[in-house]
């Protein structure tokens, strides 16, 4: 803050902090601008500071405004010695009620301090000089009226004060419609965000688009412990050559809306469909620490969501699920109709254990059964032959413990 005793060659800002602390560079260009700056610490004394400093602008820099602010604002505007001291508020309101009640109070102005600090000094500039010219013209008006009755000067004193009264107005009417227009830009501006956040959130988990709103680090990540499930359909192919087109789509469209609920219930993720194929995940992209449990509950589940389900060709609605445990990596790649996707061999693996897998049976690798058969009953399928990896020995779902 400026020392009072150097003020002659300043213009006066009285500072009234509410919950609101100035930015240093903002105080600094105040400075820079022949602005000295006195803080009010308490609003019971700003009346009296006001008569005081005889300020040519007054901020009130507030969070949020309150009752109290407003009050303030009223008082000042009230007193005939400091009502022609301009008022302003900083502040960080997003709503325009608060802000137009401001106005209603007798401020000014209101800005927000995440203005650039150039455009807050220029804006400051505009209504301290407007203070000194209807402070000058006072004076002026003052001593005609002491000098004796001088009708053409008091006549010109007066038209002056009207248009200085206009001008202000005009500033104020041009300041709230440039405050309406800009709070409706920013409301259709997070309207928009919203919408492309939530259509991100229909294609990626939300911890992804976290780190693409952030731009944090590289997309793909690699994950020791997950547990992958493929599922398929039973005889989909004679089902998709006696259903119509549009039929089939709505069919599958019932099922793995079915699935995802399921999928979001047990906090897994999915991955993507093939065909009639879904693919959901366990333990990322955030870790999880039951996830081989969470995924087993949502093969059973899937189970019972398909016993209720009725094939358009009368048949008993089957699904063939494979699990497996293992380390993959997840991400996003390419640059078009991009996607979250997993690869490694944990994952074929999965795949392996679905298509090799019995019609209404869940198999499961030697991986998944040693972290859950303590909660499943299994039954050892023997080995079966995976590509690239040899003779496996799998598991088959029996009943709970």
């Amino acid at each position: 803050m400026t020392d009072f005793a150097s003020a002659a060659t300043f213009r006066v800002i009285l500072l009234v902090t509410s919950g609101l602390a100035p930015a240093a560079d903002l105080l600094e260009a105040l400075a820079v601008a022949n602005y000295a700056v006195y803080e009010v610490a308490f609003k019971a004394d700003l009346l009296a500071a006001t008569l005081t400093q005889a300020p040519d602008l007054i901020i009130v820099a507030t969070q949020a405004v309150a009752e109290t602010d407003l009050h303030c604002c009223r008082v000042l505007q009230q007193h005939p010695q400091t009502r022609l001291i301009p008022i302003v508020v900083i502040g960080h309101d997003q709503d325009l009620a608060p802000r137009l009640q401001a106005f209603d109070a007798g401020a000014v102005d209101y800005i927000s301090p995440t203005l650039p600090t150039a455009e807050i000094i220029a804006r400051v500039r505009v209504h301290t000089n407007y203070c000194q010219q209807m402070q000058r013209l006072q004076r002026q008006t003052q001593r005609a009226v002491s000098a004796g009755p001088s009708l053409p000067l008091l006549s010109d004193l007066q038209r002056a004060l009207r248009r200085q009264a206009e001008l202000l107005q005009t500033q104020n009417d041009q300041l709230q419609r440039e405050m309406q227009e800009r709070e409706q830009a920013q409301q259709a501006l997070r309207l928009e965000q919203q919408k492309s956040e939530q259509l991100l959130l229909n294609i990626l988990p939300r911890a992804i688009v976290e780190q693409l709103k952030q731009l944090q680090g590289s997309l793909a990540e690699r994950f020791d412990d997950v547990t992958i499930l493929f599922a398929d359909i039973v005889n989909f192919t004679p089902i998709a050559v006696q259903t119509s087109p549009l039929d089939l789509v709505n069919w599958l469209n019932q099922i793995f809306s079915e699935f995802d609920r399921l999928a979001e219930r047990h906090q897994l993720e999915k991955i993507k469909t093939i065909g009639d194929a879904y693919m959901v995940v366990g333990g990322l992209p955030l870790p999880m620490e039951n996830h081989v449990e969470a995924v087993m509950e949502m093969a059973l589940a899937m189970q019972v969501a398909a016993a209720r389900m009725a094939r358009t060709d009368g048949q008993d609605f089957q699904l063939r699920i494979g699990i497996n445990t293992g380390a993959v990596v997840a991400g996003v790649i390419g640059i078009k109709k991009f996607s979250y996707d997993l690869w490694g061999d944990a994952v074929n693996i999965a795949s392996r254990m679905e298509a090799q897998g019995t019609p209404g049976k869940i198999q499961v690798t030697e991986a998944t059964y040693q972290r859950v058969k303590h909660r499943y009953e299994f039954a050892q399928v023997g080995q079966v032959m995976v590509k690239g990896r040899g003779y496996l020995t799998t598991y088959q779902y029996m009943g709970r413990r």
